[in-house]
């Protein structure tokens, strides 16, 4: 395979070009849950008076003793721990798929491969919002796909979208499934086949080019595999979401991801050189591969963030660069929230960002404190100390106190440097270093805390996170009106006990992204999910009034596609839908993000199925 730019990239290394052994397998239910996040053992589990997390992939787990969690969650939220719901079992019988024989019979004639077996449809007819969560619970998801695909490459993608387009069929891209947006999920009232694109077992890495620091992978590369494949080479990508460990490349650039360590390696689209999208009407790629051009609007932003509306991403060039000689964690204590989010102003302001620096509020350090597993008395004496030195000391109040992480990568002089200009700002704003330790714990507890939903859907307890940015005078009065606002929607449904916390995890020359955490005991209060819904509502309404965006990363969805209009404008929206009837005429690519009405049929038309009805009901109602 020879580059654009005169050489065989492939040959400069010979394990280049050949496919990845991904660590999540085409079978995805034998090693991930298939009603809740993350590994199957690796688990928040309450037994015998005891909470734990279970299996041995994060440091918190080998069924560790987690006492002060246990205790943390009976105090704040008032879970009876004696009371616990069980999910349904996974449905043993499936709707019944809509018929599609011309366009099966055309995948076949072509050798790509595709199921219809129920549990594989019912595994990939969803993200991970909390609606998608508590429906698979209850078995009350009430569409899933008719056909899973798996094509092999570029090639394979073309000639499925062409069969899709010949029959209408629809086509909806998944990538590692971990949208919290609605995003993958099936429209409910589409009545033509939905054909699932599953792209997982398009994840080689095609080329890779070190002088120019540029590699090429097929988008259905998972995270870890994709930076487990180029830290072989001496390289990374430096791009680490939350949901790392199971997001696509392909998925990233269709929801505009950001990562952990933007600062140093940038957001998903200072990454993308170039890439590569099937559309029913052709293939939408630029014809070279360069750091940047100037050449009218640049298409790959009609690409970026466009949640599977558009067509299929297949390929993607990004950047690489060097594995860092040095990684370096560290933590910072503030005596308030304020403190810490002007100290992130002034770094950003000099534009000394470390890799990753992350704020916390109070609550979410109580939180993150909770998850400490049991010690021995060495442990407890160290705690005592710090707390001591924290209030004694230092003068500061352990119930108002934020923190700060970080990541420092570089060379040890850099890092060594960089770590003291961080430390020298620290200090004006009254925090000081609380070590490296605490650091690394917790920036490595990110990818813990999306396994605490599940344990809180068992205890009868609705949570989830989102997030916005917003520009830096408004960021601490934004948190402190949406925590109120929530507040006061609790209180009118009488919601006694609940949990609001948020950090800032992105900082930018103008602004920063927000995270918040909402959850509360709906023990008697019937459809709780439509009450977290209403309530987060209320919020995203406060988070726009008080500057904020509708996202800033999570992507738009169908959960928030009420305010994509106004965020956009109504010459943006005509922009867009311009867009999709150029691209996708017959809405193909139906599966309803963004606007409502592109949901089903042709552009809104609601279709009837003309080889007969679906039979798709609720799951509850084919048990």
């Amino acid at each position: 395979m020879s580059s654009s730019h005169g050489k065989d990239p492939v040959k400069m290394d010979p394990n280049v070009g050949k496919k990845i052994v991904s660590v999540i397998p085409k079978r995805r239910q034998q090693l991930l849950k298939w009603n809740g996040w993350g590994y199957r053992d690796s688990r928040f589990e309450y037994e015998n008076d005891l909470l734990v997390f279970t299996g041995d992939r994060y440091p918190i787990g080998g069924s560790v003793s987690l006492p002060y969690f246990k205790d943390y969650v009976v105090k704040i939220l008032n879970v009876d721990l004696t009371r616990k719901n069980v999910g349904v079992p996974l449905p043993q019988t499936y709707p019944e798929p809509v018929p599609c024989r011309e366009f099966l019979a055309n995948l076949a004639q072509h050798g790509i491969e595709f199921t219809q077996n129920g549990e594989d449809r019912l595994i990939r007819s969803h993200g991970q919002a909390l609606h998608d969560i508590h429906a698979l619970r209850t078995g009350q998801i009430k569409r899933i796909p008719d056909t899973v695909v798996f094509p092999l490459s570029h090639d394979q993608v073309v000639q499925v979208v062409q069969a899709a387009t010949e029959n209408d069929v629809v086509v909806i891209p998944y990538g590692g499934g971990t949208s919290v947006s609605g995003s993958a999920s099936c429209p409910e009232d589409e009545r033509r086949s939905i054909a699932l694109l599953d792209t997982s077992q398009m994840n080689r890495m095609l080329w890779i080019d070190k002088e120019n620091l540029v590699a090429c992978f097929e988008s259905g590369v998972i995270g870890q595999d994709l930076e487990r494949e180029v830290r072989k080479l001496g390289f990374t990508m430096g791009h680490e979401p939350d949901s790392f460990e199971f997001s696509s490349l392909g998925g990233w650039v269709a929801t505009r991801a950001s990562g952990m360590k933007k600062n140093l390696y940038g957001n998903i689209e200072d990454i993308v050189v170039k890439v590569k999208m099937v559309t029913v009407k052709g293939v939408l790629e630029k014809s070279v591969a360069v750091p940047r051009i100037s050449c009218g609007p640049d298409f790959n932003h009609i690409i970026l963030g466009s949640e599977g509306t558009l067509g299929v991403v297949t390929e993607v060039v990004v950047k690489i660069r060097p594995l860092p000689e040095t990684k370096k964690y560290g933590s910072l204590v503030f005596p308030d929230f304020g403190s810490g989010v002007r100290f992130l102003r002034e770094v950003a302001k000099q534009r000394l960002q470390p890799a990753s620096i992350r704020l916390i509020d109070n609550e979410q350090f109580a939180f993150g404190q909770a998850l400490k597993p049991a010690g021995g008395v060495l442990s407890s004496i160290s705690s005592a100390l710090q707390k001591a030195y924290i209030t004694g000391v230092k003068g500061m109040d352990m119930e108002k106190i934020a923190i700060t992480t970080l990541v420092f990568e570089g060379t040890a002089k850099d890092v060594k440097l960089h770590e003291q200009k961080i430390f020298a700002i620290a200090a004006k704003h009254g925090g000081f270093s609380a070590g490296s330790t605490n650091g690394e714990k917790g920036y490595i507890l990110t990818f813990v805390i999306a396994y605490i939903r599940d344990l809180a859907l068992e205890f009868s307890v609705v949570a989830e996170s989102f997030e916005t940015s917003v520009a830096w005078d408004r960021c601490e009065t934004l948190c402190t009106n949406v925590k109120n606002r929530i507040s006061k929607e609790c209180a009118k449904y009488n919601i006694k006990h609940y949990l609001v916390s948020c950090r800032v995890t992105q900082s930018y020359d103008a602004g920063a992204c927000v995270y918040f955490y909402f959850g509360f005991n709906h023990t008697g209060f019937p459809d709780p999910v439509i009450i977290y819904e209403t309530i987060e509502g209320h919020a995203r309404d406060e988070i726009l009034a008080s500057g904020g965006s509708i996202s800033h990363h999570h992507g738009v969805g169908k959960i928030r596609a009420r305010w994509y209009p106004k965020t956009v404008s109504d010459v943006g929206v005509s922009l867009y839908r311009a867009t999709k009837q150029e691209l996708d005429p017959n809405n193909i690519f139906a599966v309803g993000n963004f606007l409502p009405e592109l949901q089903t049929g042709h552009h809104g038309e609601h279709q009837q199925n003309p080889e007969g009805s679906s039979g798709q009901g609720t799951l509850m109602s084919k048990l």
